[in-house]
């Protein structure tokens, strides 16, 4: 069946008020840093382009008609605030990497952070983790904030077919075919990287058998049970937070069809 503009506006709609919801949520678990962090969604219609959060906003205040579309060549398509230059540098550069990839998150959690900083591997400790096992990168070059798309390509590079990254001495980086299976996986992970912090700190840590982590893996690591995952967050957010919805209708055909400047 062949998708049409209703087809392309429904979806974009879903998207956006995804993409909101999941920025309450990171303000919620409070991995709001200032300028830092940002979550971005392909459009359904425009595949080179992205939706994204303005740059200086606090995720709780985010709402679906507060997000920018960006095109590859980093043109704001929509949308009236600026453009994250790291944004732009790390997501750009995944969403043409990964095709499958609708959704990416990266954020300045404590967690996250922390863990980056040290020289560890995250290890099958509990059920969670075993989401990541096998599906987890690591970006070891770390040269300061991330504005050349050189490096962002490098970054997409590292994360290969995975999940997710853990970007050392940074954070942390998830991706998905969804904003909600992105954004759970990013949840998940940061509160894997405490838990296995809090197991260090307390004393001799046992991972689970290779064996039990695979198979682990493949019954909470799934791309379905990602995105049904995030959907009591989603849904306790619509409800409580449903100004995190409004949006306004779009036309985009003539902004993306114009050349950039």
């Amino acid at each position: 069946m062949t998708e049409t503009g209703q087809d392309f506006a429904v979806e974009r709609a879903t998207r956006k008020r995804s993409l909101a919801i999941a920025f309450r949520a990171f303000a919620r678990h409070g991995f709001d840093m200032g300028l830092a962090g940002h979550i971005t969604a392909r459009d359904p219609e425009f595949a080179d382009c992205f939706w994204v959060n303005p740059l200086g906003m606090h995720f709780s205040r985010i709402t679906a008609g507060d997000l920018l579309l960006v095109d590859h060549n980093s043109k704001v398509i929509h949308g009236s605030g600026s453009l994250n230059r790291a944004a732009f540098a790390i997501h750009s550069a995944i969403h043409h990497a990964r095709p499958d990839v609708i959704a990416a998150c990266h954020a300045h959690s404590t967690a996250g952070r922390a863990f980056s900083a040290i020289d560890d591997v995250l290890l099958p400790l509990t059920q969670d983790s075993c989401a990541f096992f096998g599906d987890l990168a690591v970006y070891d070059e770390y040269s300061g904030v991330v504005f050349g798309e050189d490096e962002g390509v490098r970054i997409a590079r590292t994360l290969g077919q995975s999940k997710a990254a853990i970007l050392r001495n940074h954070g942390l980086l998830t991706v998905g075919q969804s904003v909600e299976e992105a954004a759970w996986w990013f949840l998940s992970l940061e509160d894997c990287c405490n838990v296995q912090l809090l197991a260090r700190a307390a004393g001799t840590v046992k991972p689970m058998s290779q064996e039990a982590a695979a198979h682990t893996a493949g019954q909470v690591g799934t791309t379905v049970g990602g995105k049904r995952a995030f959907g009591p967050i989603a849904r306790m957010i619509a409800e409580m937070e449903p100004d995190a919805l409004e949006d306004v209708e779009l036309t985009l055909r003539e902004a993306v069809a114009q050349p950039a400047p």
